[in-house]
């Protein structure tokens, strides 16, 4: 674990044009498709993706695979 100096209690990194925005997921490059919404993308460090998926689970985009819905 190591110290980030832009996030805090009250501050996340600068987070990118994907936030919010509805996405198709999969594992695996598998047939099985999740639908979710982009919760976190952040485009300074730590780079970090999570998308929560329509079930509840949250994934980290280094997971899986995903493609924004059009």
């Amino acid at each position: 674990m190591g110290v980030v100096t832009d996030i805090s209690e009250t501050e996340y990194p600068k987070q990118g044009e994907f936030l919010n925005k509805r996405c198709r997921v999969v594992f695996n490059y598998g047939p099985t498709e999740f639908l979710g919404t982009m919760v976190r993308d952040d485009v300074t460090d730590p780079y970090v993706g999570i998308i929560k998926l329509d079930n509840g689970r949250y994934v980290l985009t280094d997971e899986c695979q995903f493609a924004l819905v059009k």
